[in-house]
């Protein structure tokens, strides 16, 4: 555990709670394998975004319509190649993970401080991936295929749709037992 993020965690804590672990998610720029997909539709949306407003920028009487129209198809290109690899690298540096003896705490917000609580003794779907490094993500409950390929991607409105995850965090198989284990250990509390 850091301080840093234990002291963030801190606060959420309930009087006879425990934190056994807490980190945050890998900092900085990250590529992820849906990018595999996302960086090629990207490029293909922008390289038309970008040939669309130069074609009408350069048509001698085209209507300020026409090239009204094509600036925010322009700016989701750039957001999509350059900007959502910015926006999760923030994202990432305000979230903070933790496990107790009773439940999952995530915190993270963008503008404001927003805490996901979930029980240990009612989590009933958990996946576990790891990557060769031994970094990885544990997910709690049901992974929706079309917005797992979003995984990572910080696009407006999906965040709600997403499961609860610990995503990017080191030593992944490590905390993946230790939440077995206490998921185990809360269980056997609550049916004594």
């Amino acid at each position: 555990m850091t301080f840093s993020t234990e002291q963030m965690l801190r606060p959420e804590l309930g009087r006879e709670e425990r934190l056994l672990w807490s980190d945050m998610p890998k900092q900085g720029v990250c590529f992820r394998t849906s990018d595999f997909l996302a960086v090629p539709f990207s490029l293909m949306w922008a390289g038309f975004a970008f040939f669309w407003e130069y074609s009408v920028s350069s048509a001698k009487d085209a209507p300020v319509f026409m090239m009204l129209w094509g600036i925010p198809f322009v700016l989701i290109g750039l957001y999509m190649i350059v900007g959502r690899f910015f926006a999760d690298a923030y994202l990432r540096r305000r979230t903070y993970y933790g496990v107790t003896d009773q439940r999952i705490i995530i915190l993270s917000g963008l503008f404001t401080r927003q805490v996901k609580s979930l029980p240990l003794t009612t989590l009933s779907d958990i996946t576990f991936s790891e990557r060769s490094d031994r970094s990885g993500t544990i997910t709690f409950g049901p992974n929706n295929f079309g917005f797992s390929m979003m995984a990572g991607t910080p696009w407006p409105g999906t965040s709600g749709r997403m499961p609860p995850a610990f995503d990017l965090i080191g030593d992944a198989r490590h905390v993946y037992a230790l939440i077995r284990e206490a998921q185990q250990s809360a269980r056997a509390a609550k049916a004594a």
